[in-house]
């Protein structure tokens, strides 16, 4: 990022803000003391390491994060007060420290991390903290700084997007819906499983969750996974036509003495979500589709065309009544692969999607009003030694459904100023070829219909 990439966390550290400077032992202790000196306590005198002393905070590796123009970082927080990043290793002695040098990698000419209101512990700004502290110690602080910082770093991110897109539009002719997108993604949020608590009727269902490891909850992954590079290809095509959201169904084979859950084939629904009347029809024609192919029925897929590829709450519900519904009545053990694939999100890595295979574990018996715990499932990915006939006649026939959308991707815009959509939908699915190298060829006679019909 040329010479304004900083070197260390030192000169990180020198460039930052000044409202962190280190305090001795005996000035924190004369914090609690002090009365009427608000202004001094939340620009200068609370460091992380009075919220540790304090019980407000606790140690911990992978705590701190911050999240920032699509890019998400991860840092440790020491017994010191002073912040590891989980990257590189290197250590901050503040978060604002730590905020600066994170977002001049992604933006040079960041001047500041505001990292109070940018860094958060355990899934909540540190700011939030700030607060809670001066309440119980400073109660006739001046709060009005404190609200400034978290509103400073909204109001600052946000400009920096509409910045971004608006000199994109000036650059590259048709790049606003490419853009703008990056709105979408800044405002879907993860939050961890364990900030959630029992169920509430006024949470957003559409709020995204991240995905626990098996081991972070004691358990090991029941199941094998293997899924066919075939699968991954025609769904990725499927979620990248249109910037609505998709489903599909997964067939393949459950092997009991094994364990080996197979994923063979993919089954996008021509259908709209919203219309229930063709719905049962479809998926009608899909299981006469696997009983003919001799293949069961082990999992779905759907998209989140601009944002992470993460659960939301409303597929943690889905998930698990379609792993009830696999299940049976014999209460046998079949397991129900969920994919969730991330076309058009701005924090992906490069032009290929992310596509997350998840499973979701019941609560425990005595929490019975708790939400499923959405885990990541662990997935062998086996490549095909070619592209058959029935995977491109499934991409013929989604795009002569998608050919009169509305939501249909304008794929000669932009995705980024130097790639276009139709670039970027190629580049997606090169991650998926099979063994024979013809697949390209055939795979530009989809693409020019794809052209044809913009």
């Amino acid at each position: 990022m040329g010479s304004e990439r900083p070197g260390s966390p030192q000169a990180v550290e020198d460039g930052a803000e000044e409202d962190e400077e280190e305090l001795s032992a005996g000035e924190e202790a004369d914090l609690r003391s002090s009365a009427g000196r608000g202004s001094l306590l939340t620009r200068r005198g609370i460091t992380l390491r009075v919220l540790l002393k304090d019980g407000l905070v606790e140690p911990g590796d992978g705590v701190l994060t911050i999240h920032y123009l699509g890019k998400n970082f991860s840092g440790d927080l020491l017994t010191d007060g002073k912040i590891r990043w989980v990257e590189t290793g290197q250590t901050f002695n503040s978060p604002s420290a730590w905020a600066t040098h994170c977002k001049r990698l992604v933006n040079p000419a960041k001047k500041s991390g505001c990292g109070w209101a940018s860094v958060r512990y355990r899934g909540q700004k540190l700011v939030q903290y700030k607060t809670t502290w001066l309440h119980k110690y400073q109660p006739s602080a001046d709060m009005s700084l404190v609200s400034e910082e978290e509103d400073d770093e909204d109001e600052e991110e946000g400009k920096a997007t509409v910045q971004n897109d608006d000199k994109n539009k000036n650059n590259r002719p048709g790049v606003h819906d490419a853009m703008v997108s990056k709105k979408t993604d800044r405002e879907r949020i993860p939050v961890r499983y364990c900030t959630l608590g029992t169920r509430d009727a006024s949470r957003d269902p559409h709020t995204l969750v991240e995905l626990s490891a098996f081991s972070a909850i004691n358990r090991f992954q029941p199941f094998n996974v293997a899924v066919s590079s075939n699968v991954l290809l025609l769904m990725d095509f499927h979620c990248h036509l249109t910037t609505s959201e998709v489903v599909g169904y997964l067939g393949g084979r459950w092997d009991t003495n094994t364990q080996l859950l197979t994923v063979l084939r993919a089954f996008p629904c021509r259908t709209r979500l919203a219309d229930k009347e063709s719905a049962s029809a479809v998926e009608e024609e899909i299981c006469q589709n696997l009983f003919m192919r001799g293949l069961s029925l082990v999992g779905w897929y759907h998209s989140h065309p601009r944002g992470p590829a993460l659960p939301s709450l409303q597929d943690i519900d889905s998930q698990m009544d379609h792993q009830l519904r696999l299940q049976g009545s014999n209460n046998g053990f079949q397991p129900c692969l969920g994919l969730i694939c991330g076309p058009y999100y701005h924090g992906n890595q490069g032009v290929a999607s992310t596509i997350t295979p998840f499973w979701v574990v019941p609560p425990a018996e005595q929490r019975p009003n708790d939400y499923g715990i959405p885990v990541a499932v662990e997935v062998t990915y086996v490549q095909d030694n070619f592209l058959t006939s029935d995977v491109l006649n499934e991409m013929m026939l989604l795009v002569d459904y998608y050919r009169a959308a509305p939501d249909l991707v304008q794929f000669q815009q932009f995705w980024c100023p130097d790639t276009t959509m139709m670039d970027k939908i190629k580049g997606s699915l090169s991650c998926h070829a099979p063994k024979d190298q013809a697949y390209s060829q055939i795979l530009e006679h989809v693409y020019s219909q794809l052209n044809h019909i913009q």
